[in-house]
């Protein structure tokens, strides 16, 4: 009886086993796998880096280390996920838009396209928002317009780096509102938050995501957001289109593979996102940081990447010879 007991749990480990390596594609993953983020730490990619990867870690059963290359608004993290990183799936990189499609829709050198890519999984969209220092003169959304009608081209606003959903933001705004801004760029979101709340910049044009615990401590105050609607956290804090101004804006953040992954080793990420959608504790750090989930997995994530090359492409044609000419 003993021995026929023990053979069971031996049979039912081994299953187990199989089934697990079945449902994470044979032995993937069997070691650490490699995030590249092409930004500083304390943005947006870092953001998402810290909300997701715990929980990824639970359900594959191996770490993710984030290895840092800032620069290029993200072009040299992607050129080296599409150009040279091996076809394994054991590296990624957390794929930021707009500038995902900015940086080469506005710079002929810049050589990789989203079609060399394997789009994992969208994770969240982090609608835009005007942060100032604590202490800063502008206590409202409209003192700070006024502020930038009164002295055109003179007040400092940062951004994420050129190309990136807050430099368009901006752009968008003047061409809407007659505005025009000083924009100084910065790479990535940490950066410009972090100037503006030393008071270096102005204000930072940013996303509700990164800077909400910011906001929160009261090291930051937020002026205005570029949503649809007012987020439920933030009850005081008006939309830009509240004020007049039809402009909503945001970046979405996901996961990328080089194009040419095993079709087994993408399928076996798809489900490990999908897993950690659904996870209680994964939704309530989510909320815990004002990142609005927005998921979307493999051919339907390529499919909202492709849609916004679109998108990006034209509103780059409509206001591209106002930024070159200045």
């Amino acid at each position: 009886m003993k021995k026929s007991r023990l053979f069971f749990v031996a049979a039912f480990a081994c299953a187990m086993f199989v089934f697990s390596c079945a449902a994470f594609g044979a032995d993937y993953p069997s070691k650490p796998i490699t995030v590249l983020q092409g930004f500083k730490a304390g943005g947006g990619s870092d953001t998402v880096a810290q909300l997701t990867q715990p929980y990824l870690e639970k359900v594959v059963g191996q770490s993710f280390i984030n290895q840092y290359i800032p620069g290029a608004t993200g072009a040299i993290a992607w050129t080296q996920l599409a150009k040279t990183s091996k076809k394994d799936g054991y590296t990624l990189s957390i794929t930021n838009t707009p500038m995902l499609q900015t940086n080469y829709i506005m710079n002929p050198e810049i050589s990789y396209t989203i079609r060399e890519l394997e789009p994992i999984a969208n994770v969240i969209t982090d609608p835009g928002i005007i942060v100032v220092a604590k202490d800063s003169p502008y206590k409202t959304a409209e003192e700070f317009f006024n502020a930038v009608k009164e002295n055109p081209g003179k007040i400092t606003v940062g951004n994420s780096g050129v190309g990136g959903d807050d430099f368009f933001t901006v752009l968008i705004l003047e061409k809407a509102t007659g505005m025009k801004f000083q924009q100084i760029p910065f790479e990535g979101d940490g950066p410009s938050w972090q100037a503006a709340m030393g008071g270096k910049i102005d204000a930072s044009f940013n996303n509700l995501g990164i800077t909400f615990p910011q906001v929160q401590a009261g090291n930051l105050r937020a002026l205005a957001l570029l949503a649809e609607e007012r987020y439920p956290a933030l009850p005081d804090v008006p939309t830009v289109k509240e004020l007049g101004y039809d402009v909503v804006s945001g970046s979405s953040r996901g996961y990328s593979a080089p194009k040419g992954i095993p079709a087994d080793v993408r399928d076996s990420l798809v489900e490990a996102f999908k897993k950690m959608a659904e996870m209680p504790e994964f939704k309530k750090a989510c909320e815990d940081r004002a990142s609005i989930i927005d998921m979307k997995f493999g051919d339907d994530y390529t499919k909202m990447l492709t849609e916004q090359e679109e998108m990006f492409k034209a509103i780059w044609n409509e206001v591209k010879d106002q930024y070159q000419g200045k």
